[in-house]
């Protein structure tokens, strides 16, 4: 019904049901955002793992706590899993829950905000106190039809003059547009690498980067002091993830030694980067990439930790954009060293086509020197997990085994229908499965 109506309605009426459902959502629970401070984490890659950070580093400074992001709602001790695949939920949903966030006498509550819940009013009524940018690249176009709308649609996050603006100085294709909003306060975040061109100084700075194959190393130099990371969570992105969440304590003064604990404290975040593992002699990651700009900055990560080869599963959402499904092939085909395509979530269209469309682009992307020849080292398996089964018991030892695109995601969507999913009980089912004969 919902799609009937989309394709028979006006752009403008549907923006305003959209309004109007924020409004009334707001109005229904008491307008609760007015009665709590807010931070809102916003961009294309790195919001779950920000928010966490963020909410770690507040929890330590012993703030009573809000947290909704794409895995996991938390208000105070209590936590639970976001198991409905969205990043921003209803206005309804999200009214309520910070309504329960005012009960329970949250000091600060953290958002994760998607292009699409700004865009549809999903959080009216939210004034935020501090509005985070993580980065903008390649996603949702499908939505938005240009890069140029999708930024300026998360700029409208950043853009009522009272936020603290926190923007990422190295994100190049964005940083001056976010930088020139108006804010009471904009603090930058970037690193010292020589071929970051910044529109200013990054005010929290990272340097001295080491990163290894299963952590990563920074010191810090920020305007309240410098401090040393040793965080347990790999990966360049995950230094960027840690640098947007100290320029949040550095704008709410919190000591930078209240940083150190919180963040060297967290282990792993669900379906990012995670590992499987039950005693195999290779290792198994499960992990939410499924743009193009997030799976190659995990290829890149694991370039570091390679010592024998990198087996990859991924696929690509259904109804969503369809230019990047050849890029994530191509993207595959060259970093992997087997690439095996799968369903993922197809939702109204053919699984089969969007395999193929994700499939084409691997044969471009591989060294022409070790080309990727089909039944060799080059699978096409429609079931996911034949295809997670098929790089399990074709792994040896030292070998690194991707699973990518649903992370700690708990349903597959199927046409209309939330099929019961999990690549990570799936994965670790069928590990022990090969261990144990």
């Amino acid at each position: 019904m919902k799609d009937q109506l989309r394709k028979i309605l006006p752009p403008s009426v549907i923006l305003w049901s959209h309004k109007l459902r924020g409004m009334l959502a707001a109005a229904i629970y008491g307008n609760p955002a007015q009665n709590l401070k807010i931070i809102g984490v916003t961009g294309t890659n790195g919001k779950t793992t920000t928010c966490n950070m963020i909410a770690k580093i507040l929890e330590k400074a012993n703030y009573n706590v809000g947290l909704a992001s794409t895995i996991n709602y938390k208000i105070g001790d209590k936590e639970w899993d976001n198991k409905t695949k969205m990043t921003n939920v209803s206005p309804f949903g999200l009214q309520k829950f910070l309504k329960e966030c005012v009960k329970a006498g949250c000091h600060w509550v953290v958002l994760e905000t998607s292009s699409h819940g700004i865009a549809q009013y999903r959080n009216y009524g939210i004034d935020y106190d501090v509005a985070v940018l993580t980065n903008v690249t390649h996603d949702h176009l499908d939505y938005h039809k240009t890069f140029e709308e999708y930024r300026n649609v998360k700029g409208r996050m950043f853009s009522s003059g009272n936020s603290i603006n926190i923007i990422n100085a190295d994100d190049m294709k964005t940083a001056k547009y976010f930088y020139d909003l108006p804010s009471r306060k904009t603090y930058t975040y970037g690193t010292d690498q020589p071929e970051n061109g910044h529109i200013t100084k990054p005010e929290i700075l990272g340097k001295k980067i080491l990163l290894e194959p299963s952590s990563s190393l920074v010191s810090v130099v920020t305007p309240i002091g410098q401090v040393a990371y040793e965080l347990k969570l790999p990966g360049m992105f995950n230094i960027y993830n840690a640098l947007a969440a100290t320029a949040v304590a550095v704008a709410l003064n919190i000591h930078l030694s209240v940083c150190k604990q919180a963040l060297e404290s967290i282990e792993s975040i669900p379906g990012r980067m995670e590992k499987v593992d039950v005693g195999q002699s290779f290792t198994v990651l499960v992990d939410y990439a499924h743009t193009p700009d997030a799976l190659e900055k995990i290829f890149q990560t694991l370039q570091m930790a390679k010592r024998a080869r990198i087996i990859s599963v991924l696929g690509s959402c259904g109804d969503r954009d369809k230019t990047k499904r050849p890029i994530l092939g191509a993207l595959a085909g060259r970093f992997a060293d087997v690439v095996i395509v799968t369903n993922e979530d197809p939702y109204t269209e053919d699984a089969s086509k969007i395999i193929e469309e994700v499939a084409s682009g691997v044969p471009r992307g591989a060294d022409p020197k070790k080309p990727k020849v089909s039944g060799e080292n080059f699978f096409k398996i429609y079931d996911r997990k034949k295809a997670i089964a098929k790089a399990i018991n074709m792994a040896y030892k030292d070998d690194i085994v991707l699973i990518t695109g649903k992370g700690a995601e708990e349903c597959m969507v199927v046409g209309n229908e939330k099929i019961p999913w999990s690549d990570r009980k799936i994965t670790k089912e069928l590990l022990l499965k090969r261990i144990n004969g």
